[in-house]
């Protein structure tokens, strides 16, 4: 198991360098699901829904093709920016990064020593991603744990931003240039919507790598294609609001 394991992970590591996923077979959608109701995004609904969670199961907690021996632990920051219509704030990393170039995520990255758990850590590298100031979020609690085939398991944080209010007058970020080359955000009732949920596939030698993709287009046209592991822990988000 080992040897083949190791050549799809080294596959799918060149895959995220050279091939883009816009070219991966369009397998379908998931429109016989219904959508979140926008009601379902008010803050006392996402209180009392983390307070008193549903019985449910993500679709994907571990990617298939994952073979790490030794995986390393990491933590994203899921963040709900609370404005008349509910937005994800997303990120879309450098292309001169040597791993996920160009690629859309959540803020985040591996814990450290001295995080004190995956909220911690989530809160921190969201600071020094795009300085987002901790004390903007509050948190509401962590969808279960998702395993990269590259060896990371990472906890979704979820929390709510409010971009203004007294003692915060405005929202505003830094990016840091030597990471992220765009921070924008997505209106989280396309996101929540299955019609908008793409199941595409590439075919690789022994296995097919299926995965979901989002992609969605901005006010004044540019697309941003939500893919892969971001795209994945949206799916469960939309589990977990949706059960």
């Amino acid at each position: 198991m080992g040897a083949p394991g190791a050549a799809i992970a080294e596959i799918i590591a060149a895959m995220a360098i050279s091939i883009d996923p816009r070219a991966a077979e369009l397998l379908g959608h998931d429109q016989h699901l219904p959508p979140v109701s926008p009601l379902q995004f008010s803050r006392d609904a996402l209180l009392s829904r983390f307070a008193q969670p549903p019985q449910w199961q993500p679709d994907v907690d571990v990617e298939k093709w994952y073979r790490a021996p030794d995986p390393i632990h990491a933590a994203v920051l899921v963040p709900l920016v609370m404005r008349d219509r509910v937005s994800v704030l997303l990120t879309q990393r450098t292309a001169h990064l040597k791993k996920h170039a160009g690629q859309i995520s959540f803020p985040g990255g591996r814990t450290e020593p001295t995080d004190a758990d995956a909220v911690a850590a989530a809160l921190r590298e969201a600071q020094e991603e795009v300085g987002l100031d901790p004390q903007r979020v509050e948190v509401l609690g962590s969808l279960p744990t998702y395993t990269t085939g590259t060896g990371f398991i990472v906890t979704p944080v979820v929390g709510l931003i409010v971009p203004h209010d007294h003692d915060h007058p405005w929202l505003r970020l830094q990016p840091d240039p030597g990471e992220v080359e765009e921070v924008f955000e997505v209106p989280l009732d396309f996101l929540m919507d299955p019609r908008h949920h793409q199941r595409r596939a590439f075919e690789l030698p022994g296995t097919s790598l299926e995965f979901f993709s989002m992609p969605w287009s901005s006010e004044v046209g540019k697309e941003y294609f939500i893919w892969g592991a971001t795209a994945a822990m949206l799916r469960n988000l939309y589990r977990f609001l949706a059960a």
